[in-house]
């Protein structure tokens, strides 16, 4: 088997490097000391960077101004935007795009994906329900009323909620139906309250009171929220990576220069075991991440397994779950209070790993919901 990845996702992935070289993880207040949102937006001039060198539209077919790319080239660039912290809402506005691309109606399409390619319009998504612990798509109701759509309900942390322009918002129909709506951010009916993340970021709740949704902006199709749901896990899973990677570079360096007894604290073998356990964890983080991936591609494609994408989804998240909590655990420990610092951008990491270790749901949902999986696909 190659797992080789192809020349048009190792470009994908040089633009991405090329773009986030300047920015800074330390470049907004420390949420550590900060009593609100670390910032009142994200960061608009490096949105305007990723547009410019069009990894904005890389998932969207020619036919909407993108490279045509898959999830995995996705993948690549997320894992590089995590190593950074970047503060922009690339997950979310991708994810959206694919879903809006893969089942949305023509009308629709024409609509969100050009200005989405261009970054001209942000898009975002209402994964969390109304706790973050219940389906998203029970959280509110779709009804129809004439020829529009009546959407009901809450929907909690919305990330770059107050900053995009359309909304996904997944509700059910009463019949056990989940549609998708796209509710533009100034929606009739459309309430935002203010919510923060545990890395600093703002997030909004969204309170739907009788907001009218034309028929060309709903997604009925059943897969689509599916779709989109696994999306936004597997991209976390990306972040996650990324993260992680960039907390052992750091870590590396740190013990490689720190010194004890005239030795730098890297040659001690308590340190090393530990640092090489946080390495298997992140292979075990990418190996996972990349079946997820290709899964989520081939299952497009009509390609099988003995279990749906969602398991190898649910694989991937419980991995990346735990291997990044304790890979910033690890550094944490491994720097000691140099780690607790403000003016270091490890306390940062730890932030933004705690937010992405929850987001979307934590290893013992994703165990749950694989051993659902495994109960209804015995495998042979």
């Amino acid at each position: 088997m190659d797992f080789t990845f192809t020349e048009e996702q190792q470009a994908a992935v040089e633009a991405a490097k090329a773009v986030f070289a300047d920015v800074a993880p330390d470049g907004v207040p420390s949420p550590a000391l900060t009593p609100g949102a670390v910032a009142d937006d994200f960061d608009r001039p490096l949105w305007a960077r990723l547009a410019g060198s069009d990894l904005l539209g890389l998932v969207l077919a020619e036919e909407h101004g993108g490279a045509g790319l898959d999830t995995i080239a996705l993948c690549l660039v997320l894992r590089e935007a995590a190593k950074v912290l970047a503060r922009v809402p690339l997950l979310e506005h991708c994810a959206t795009a694919m879903a809006v691309q893969a089942h949305g109606s023509p009308e629709l399409a024409a609509a969100l994906l050009p200005g989405a390619g261009r970054g001209s319009l942000v898009l975002t998504a209402a994964a969390h329900g109304r706790s973050g612990h219940d389906p998203a798509e029970l959280a509110v109701t779709a009804r129809r009323e004439g020829d529009v759509w009546i959407l009901d309900g809450t929907q909690t942390a919305v990330p770059w909620a107050q900053s995009a322009d359309w909304i996904a918002v997944p509700a059910h129909t009463g019949e056990g139906e989940a549609v998708l709506a796209l509710v533009p951010r100034t929606a009739d009916g459309l309430a935002l309250a203010e919510q923060v993340s545990t890395s600093g970021e703002r997030l909004a709740e969204l309170a739907l009171d009788g907001v009218r949704v034309a028929p060309t902006h709903l997604i009925e199709t059943p897969e689509a929220w599916e779709r989109l749901r696994q999306l936004l896990t597997t991209g976390t899973c990306a972040l996650a990576l990324g993260l992680g990677e960039a907390v052992l570079a750091m870590t590396g360096q740190y013990t490689g220069k720190r010194e004890q007894f005239g030795f730098p604290v890297a040659t001690f073998q308590a340190v090393a075991v530990q640092a090489a356990d946080r390495y298997i964890d992140l292979r075990a983080m990418e190996v996972t991440l990349w079946q997820a991936a290709w899964r989520l591609d081939a299952a497009t494609g009509g390609a099988g397994g003995p279990l749906p994408s969602s398991g190898d989804v649910a694989v991937a998240k419980i991995w990346a779950s735990e291997g990044v909590r304790r890979v910033v655990q690890t550094a944490q420990h491994l720097h000691g209070g140099f780690g607790a610092d403000t003016d270091y951008p490890l306390h940062r990491y730890h932030a933004w790993a705690k937010q992405l270790e929850l987001q979307l749901g934590p290893a013992a949902a994703h165990e749950e919901a694989l051993g659902d999986l495994l109960a209804a696909h015995p495998l042979a």
